[in-house]
């Protein structure tokens, strides 16, 4: 059992939180250049899709694996070590490499980029005293947004200035900052007890896998987050061409911020009266009933925005109910793994899934199979929590 502590550290908490948002920035940084990266690589053809997904690619192959490789190495160096491999990477990125080694830049930032996204939340749950960590862990959802936001007000700006790679550059900065800061501000761990590099066995890693995803603890954050991440984006991706020109870039801009605001304000609030699980509950089923109403009322501006706030409470508790499920440090790492994996399925498959029904079916067909995956979220949620009341 892991110990709360009494009191949390804000400070630390705020730390590490930037370091996630230097872990969203990996894929941020070239999703809004994208338009201007065949000017850098003016040979790369269709090869550019995969300046984007292979850092997704990684997460989806090595999201469990980069648990364990955490719970060996101790979180706290796991951490610092992806931080350095993301500043070294972004640095080479702004020296304008040839196109086939930025994309093996990009397959090593996956590896950064899960280390990060392991070590990062289990270090904050440790961090926070029970009253706050839902707080913390919902600080700790916003960093996709906030990134994003970030690198559209200050990121395109430099990179309109100084070039695309300079944008990549100052990422590198960035992140050499963050490793430097959090190493020198986080207590140093023991030594782990066994050595550093072991040969890979697939079978004990299979075997890990099947751990995690048949306990209803260590795999229940990670169930609900594929159908979460399997919707999220994909609705900010597709829904545009529906909605009115006039409020088109007024919406997309303001969902994420709403989901975020939500997910700080009444997310929080209902976490301190209900489970972490309740809430995500909460929100898939809500969300789905905004999803079947937009069918009714098109493109229709407060449902938008309304359906955003009910994701943005998946959002929150889902990292919450990640120490709410697993008392234990090495099962906080293992589930944070398990959901980085699943968040990177639901973010490959889902926007060309929907697309192929929109294109195939209609819109209607579209946020129809929408709200079926939001219940399927829920439902997935309730059939772990009566398995969990089972195990006593």
């Amino acid at each position: 059992m892991t110990q709360a502590p009494s009191h949390t550290r804000w400070p630390l908490v705020f730390l590490l939180w930037g370091a996630g948002l230097g872990a969203a920035a990996q894929y941020g940084k070239v999703s809004v250049v994208f338009d201007q990266l065949p000017q850098l690589f003016p040979e790369a053809g269709t090869l550019l899709g995969w300046v984007v997904s292979l850092v997704g690619g990684v997460g989806i192959l090595l999201g469990v694996t980069a648990g364990v490789v955490v719970a060996r190495l101790t979180v706290r160096r796991a951490l610092v070590w992806g931080l350095w491999l993301g500043a070294a990477v972004s640095l080479l990125q702004g020296l304008a490499p040839p196109l086939w080694l930025f994309l093996l830049s990009r397959l090593l930032e996956g590896l950064s980029h899960l280390a990060i996204v392991v070590a990062a939340p289990t270090l904050i749950a440790s961090l926070s005293a029970t009253r706050d960590r839902g707080v913390t862990l919902t600080l700790w959802g916003t960093f996709f947004g906030v990134a994003f936001a970030i690198l559209t007000w200050l990121g395109l700006p430099l990179a309109a200035w100084l070039g695309v790679p300079a944008l990549f550059a100052a990422h590198g900065v960035f992140m050499a900052a963050a490793a430097l800061a959090i190493g020198a501000a986080l207590p140093k761990e023991p030594a782990p007890t066994g050595p550093l590099w072991i040969k890979p066995d697939l079978g004990a890693l299979w075997a890990k896998h099947v751990q995690i995803y048949r306990s209803p603890r260590l795999g229940a954050p990670a169930a609900g987050w594929l159908f979460y991440t399997f919707c999220f984006v994909s609705l900010l991706t597709l829904l545009p061409p529906y909605l009115d020109p006039a409020q088109r870039t007024f919406l997309i801009g303001a969902m994420p911020l709403v989901s975020i605001t939500a997910s700080l304000t009444l997310g929080v609030w209902l976490l301190r009266r209900v489970s972490s699980v309740t809430v995500i509950q909460i929100g898939f089923l809500s969300s789905a009933v905004c999803a079947v109403a937009l069918i009714i009322w098109p493109g229709h501006a407060v449902l938008c925005l309304i359906f955003a706030a009910c994701l943005g409470l998946v959002q929150g508790a889902s990292f919450a109910s990640v120490p709410d499920l697993n008392p234990t440090a090495e099962g906080r790492i293992l589930s944070n793994g398990a959901m980085a994996q699943t968040g990177n399925i639901g973010n490959t498959l889902g926007t060309p899934v929907l697309f192929a029904i929109s294109v195939g079916l209609g819109y209607s067909a579209m946020l129809i199979t929408l709200g079926f995956v939001l219940c399927l979220g829920a439902m997935a949620h309730g059939v772990l929590a009566l398995r969990r009341r089972a195990e006593g």
